[in-house]
């Protein structure tokens, strides 16, 4: 018996030796493969089971053919092809090109831009443009949730599919784990096309989900669509209204403050896209007919005087994935920050930055850019919390100045820099987004949408208190930045 459990430990020692080469030959940045590294050696079985489920890399992995991506960009490309007087402007031409030239994300003039900010205004926003769909729904959410605000989308859904509008919608599984198979399993029986993203099935997939699907984008006749922050969940619209003792009760739970954008224009052939190769990677299915990329008028006509009828609004829809071969979101923001002249005004609800946005975040601010980054008072997770703290102290000793969101969860995505451009979108200022999550972010150049969104952040300060206002930079607790480094060494995994 002795020797059956010899053989077992010198089974396992092999394999975490085995599994801490791979991680060294994935070439990680060292603050990830030293976090990995510490799990596999100090939680003995435990971290072997961890990296299992979330440190196996899939960044080189095709899950898609170069061919069938090219196709399903193929008509986005056309349409932008035909676009008359596209002017880029000077200050963030080098950021459109790269974007435009790893990422496809082609720019789009003659947006109208709607800002939501409130739970209310968005859903009944969707609500509305659900109603008057004719020909198909997109939907593609990191949460759709079975509560009262997810059936009443859900119903506006199967209404229209009855009268035979296209309805396809994408979940993120993992993000709708607690939700009931039979809320989707209606939709299907009422002829919607309903795909779970990357199914967690043990033992198959178990490996997959740390990579999930954490977009939220929304396409209508491929002439409105929506891209932000907001998840399909009462979280959102609670705690408005006081109507009887199960409202009252409600209300005194956490309502989450988001930002989401509608947007009409040629933008939308940039959500469009993201979609449809979205639903390729959950289906199987090459969707790429003229109809789900009409015409835009403003975009292709001319007045009398040979001018666009339409603005200069530039908007790129820009996604960044695991299997993606640049973290194209990161390398915009770091990208932003080194560029900026005057400011960079950043808002987002978990703040883990990597190691070269962390470096481009302390460069601006001390070549003197107003850098400032909003997080929440308190956080939906406490271990993230108790990690970002250190982060925050070593921005704020660069001169970056730290808000910290009193009134509910701010788990809003934006940037908005020097009064020329700004973004708004699902990727948070951490690890996950920049390089293990399907991210989406509007990427917009105008000066007009810039001030409107620096007015969002400016009306957010209000609600906000400075970290140096209530937290004595000088004088902190050693126990407590001892614990909140120890935190910060599992910062890649969380």
């Amino acid at each position: 018996m002795i020797y059956i459990h010899w053989l077992l430990l010198t089974l396992y020692v092999l394999a975490v030796v085995g599994t801490m080469i791979t991680v060294l030959m994935d070439n990680r940045q060292p603050a990830k493969t030293m976090a990995w590294m510490l799990v596999l050696v100090f939680l003995p079985f435990v971290g072997i089971i961890l990296y299992f489920f979330f440190g196996q890399n899939t960044r080189k992995e095709k899950m898609i053919s170069q061919n069938s991506l090219d196709q399903l960009t193929k008509r986005s490309m056309l349409e932008f092809a035909e676009q008359k007087n596209l002017v880029l402007p000077s200050q963030h031409e080098k950021l459109i090109k790269l974007f435009a030239s790893q990422n496809w994300a082609l720019p789009f003039k003659d947006n109208e831009i709607d800002i939501y900010t409130d739970g209310y205004q968005f859903f009944h926003a969707l609500l509305r443009d659900i109603a008057k769909a004719k020909h198909h729904i997109h939907i593609d959410s990191y949460i759709f949730n079975d509560d009262e605000l997810g059936n009443m989308i859900a119903d506006a859904l199967i209404d229209k599919a009855k009268e035979h509008v296209e309805v396809r919608v994408i979940y993120d599984d993992v993000g709708c784990w607690d939700v009931k198979g039979s809320f989707f399993e209606r939709m299907r029986d009422a002829g919607i096309e309903v795909h779970g993203f990357m199914p967690v099935k043990f033992p198959a997939f178990t490996s997959k989900v740390n990579y999930r699907n954490h977009r939220k984008l929304c396409v209508i006749d491929g002439k409105i669509g929506f891209i932000g922050g907001m998840n399909i969940a009462t979280r959102y619209v609670r705690g408005k209204k006081k109507r009887g003792k199960r409202q009252e009760a409600r209300s005194k739970r956490v309502l989450w403050r988001d930002t989401h954008l509608r947007i009409q224009g040629g933008g939308v052939y940039g959500i469009q896209r993201a979609f449809l190769v979205d639903w390729y990677f959950v289906d199987r299915t090459l969707i790429t007919d003229r109809s789900y990329y009409p015409v835009m008028s403003a975009s292709h006509a001319l007045s009398l005087d040979d001018q666009p009828s339409g603005n200069n609004c530039i908007v790129q829809i820009v996604t960044s994935s695991p299997i993606s071969e640049w973290p194209d979101i990161m390398q915009g923001y770091i990208r932003i920050l080194l560029e900026a002249k005057k400011y960079v005004y950043i808002e987002t609800p978990y703040f883990l930055p990597t190691e070269s946005v962390l470096l481009a975040m302390r460069t601006a601010a001390l070549t003197g850019v107003d850098v400032r980054v909003m997080i929440p008072y308190k956080t939906d997770a406490k271990l993230v919390e108790w990690a970002s703290r250190s982060y925050v102290h070593e921005v704020v000793s660069a001169g970056v100045k730290i808000y910290l969101y009193q009134k509910g969860f701010n788990h809003s995505k934006l940037l908005v820099s020097d009064d020329s451009m700004c973004t708004v979108g699902s990727s948070n200022v951490d690890f996950r987004s920049f390089e293990n999550n399907f991210e989406g972010n509007a990427f917009i150049y105008d000066r007009d949408m810039a001030l409107r969104m620096k007015e969002v952040y400016m009306n957010d300060v209000k609600d906000s208190v400075l970290l140096d206002d209530v937290e004595d930079q000088n004088h902190r607790p050693f126990l407590k930045r001892l614990w909140e480094s120890v935190v910060r060494l599992l910062s890649p995994l969380l």
